[in-house]
């Protein structure tokens, strides 16, 4: 090798000039998270990044708990980084990012379940991601009609949480997360006609025990 070779890269070096070159956002996730097995973490940081606050939201509206939400989603996350090198993408990213975080959430609320007199979550809290809520308030609204909306929100937060516990899972990620049945019925296990009449019966109830709002 000659005196003006410039010398070659040690190996982590070059795996990190490469990952500073990808443009992450280009990728699927699927794609992205295979590069994190890769030991890119330039890539699951990028997964951080992009989920963290809809897995905090998630998280919150089953929790009732900024401290709790924050440590599911952490939690979440780092089962994430533990399983990258055997992700085989065999179902979309959020699926199984959902299915992770499902699992948590429903073992945290039965390890919490003999320490809560009532199940509390607001699930007409802005969401996180875009600021907005379920049910936007009408700012000509006089006062009788807000005390009607804020009853009726109250009511949708006690019937939803006392929904069986695949089915509330299935509205919360319905309604509040934007999943289709195709990813819930990924998320659950179940088939996309068992997913859809998991929700109707759901929406079923509710639509019932709100008769008086309808």
């Amino acid at each position: 090798m000659s005196s003006n070779s410039a010398p070659n890269p040690a190996p982590g070096a070059r795996l990190r000039m490469a990952n500073a070159a990808v443009a992450y956002d280009s990728l699927t996730d699927a794609e992205v998270m295979l590069r994190a097995g890769t030991g890119d973490d330039g890539a699951f940081n990028f997964l951080v990044e992009k989920y963290r606050r809809p897995m905090v939201s998630f998280m919150y509206r089953m929790t009732h708990s900024q401290h709790i939400a924050e440590e599911l989603a952490q939690e979440v996350f780092l089962r994430v980084y533990r399983s990258r090198a055997s992700y085989a993408a065999e179902a979309k990213f959020t699926t199984w990012l959902y299915r992770i975080a499902t699992n948590l959430a429903v073992n945290h609320a039965r390890d919490t379940r003999n320490e809560r007199t009532a199940p509390t979550v607001n699930l007409d809290e802005p969401d996180s991601e875009t600021g907005t809520t379920p049910d936007v308030a009408d700012a000509t609204m006089n006062v009788e009609e807000r005390m009607l909306r804020e009853e009726r929100m109250a009511a949708i937060r006690q019937h939803v949480m006392e929904l069986p516990e695949r089915q509330r899972m299935a509205v919360l990620m319905h309604k509040y997360q934007g999943m289709d049945y195709k990813q819930i019925a990924e998320v659950l296990k179940l088939s996309e006609s068992a997913t859809k009449s998991l929700l109707f019966r759901a929406y079923e109830t509710l639509r019932q025990k709100l008769q008086k709002f309808i």
